[in-house]
């Protein structure tokens, strides 16, 4: 099994903590799109699997016109055998959702959106510099519901400087009263280069608080637990039969294939990445070269690899497959690494695997690192 990630590279205006590949620019959206189709065809041999997966991504992939998007999902079905029941994920921005656009993305095959909302609060919407307003961030998962989307994800954010305890309790309150089946909820982060960075350094915008975020994400896996939701990934909460696949295959170290602008891939041994630039990413396709570096992956990189993206889960490091693949005294290794944390209740081993309590959660990064050959 494995998996395509398509990204679009434009947005309608910049979010201020944003850090993604994009351009606010829309004159080159139609050879971007012919230029991801062509990529589809010079990259045909690089996934010889079954694809169970497709994630259209960016970027606001909901500003293409519905052709352009069965464009590239038919390409992809040309180049790919993809399975009947794949899940086909949309990222959509609130104020892109209408009905006829539902329609057209039904008919083009999308059977799930990741819809962006981050929050229901007009303030935080605007500190964020987003393009909805809370009205639509609310109205457009309604109409989606009414027109029979039912795989809907959101986006929130947490940890916004002003966000008080009791606003983040009403952006999650919201979310389960409109029956939302899968949450990814971010802390905010502030990204070298981005609007928001320059911001603070400019003293126009207030840091973000460490405590506040640590609270609020431990605020959140309370209310989850108690509203039911499987904390299946540090970021990500869902129903039963609502986790996401294509994320969930990241997590599981299966193989992907990224098209378009800074898109990646892996294939077990190697990722590669393709150039962050719109204008180079067409003009090297246009000459039947995908620009992107490569590396290729040492047994100790593909093993560090390996804890870090599963211990994010909550199936936690599996020790026996790391025997299995990387030897014995590596796995007893790792598990004396963990000793500490498993004393400091960070860390619990069950059923033979590594996994993060609530409390290592909010250390997940520094543990990984230290589990690290």
């Amino acid at each position: 099994m494995a998996g395509i990630y398509i990204h679009i590279p434009f947005c309608r205006k910049a979010c201020h903590y944003c850090n993604f590949h994009f351009s606010t620019s829309m004159t080159s959206v139609k050879q971007m799109v012919q230029s991801i189709a062509k990529e589809a065809d010079l990259q045909n041999d690089y996934i010889n699997e079954d694809i169970a997966t497709i994630y259209l991504g960016g970027g606001t992939p909901s500003l293409l016109d519905t052709a352009d998007l069965i464009l590239l999902l038919g390409k992809i079905r040309s180049k790919y055998n993809v399975e009947a029941g794949a899940e086909i994920t949309l990222e959509a921005n609130p104020d892109d959702i209408t009905l006829t656009k539902l329609q057209q993305w039904r008919d083009a095959g999308i059977n799930r959106l990741s819809i962006g909302v981050q929050s229901f609060f007009e303030k935080d919407l605007v500190w964020m510099n987003r393009a909805h307003t809370a009205n639509q961030a609310k109205e457009s998962i309604v109409l989606a519901q009414e027109f029979g989307f039912e795989n809907i994800s959101i986006d929130l954010i947490y940890g916004i400087p002003g966000l008080d305890d009791e606003r983040w309790k009403a952006n999650f309150d919201t979310a389960v009263s409109l029956g939302i089946p899968h949450l990814s909820c971010y802390a905010l982060t502030v990204e070298p280069g981005t609007a928001l960075n320059k911001m603070i350094d400019l003293h126009k915008k207030e840091h973000i608080n460490n405590e506040q975020q640590s609270r609020q994400f431990e605020l959140l896996m309370q209310w989850a637990a108690d509203k039911r939701y499987d904390h299946y990934e540090i970021s990500n909460f869902a129903r039963t039969g609502f986790r996401s696949r294509h994320n969930s295959s990241y997590w599981q170290g299966l193989p992907y294939l990224g098209l378009g602008p800074s898109a990646h891939s892996f294939n077990g041994k190697s990722r590669q990445w393709n150039i962050a630039n719109n204008v180079q990413y067409i003009k090297g396709i246009t000459e039947n070269t995908v620009p992107f570096e490569k590396e290729e992956l040492t047994a100790l990189q593909q093993l560090n690899e390996f804890i870090m993206i599963r211990l994010r889960t909550t199936d936690g490091v599996p020790i026996q497959t790391i025997e299995n693949k990387w030897g014995t005294e590596t796995a007893i290794a790792i598990i004396k690494a963990a000793e500490k944390y498993i004393a400091d209740k960070k860390v619990i081993l069950l059923k033979n695997h590594i996994v993060l309590t609530n409390n290592g959660k909010l250390f997940a990064d520094g543990i990984a690192a230290a589990l690290f050959r």
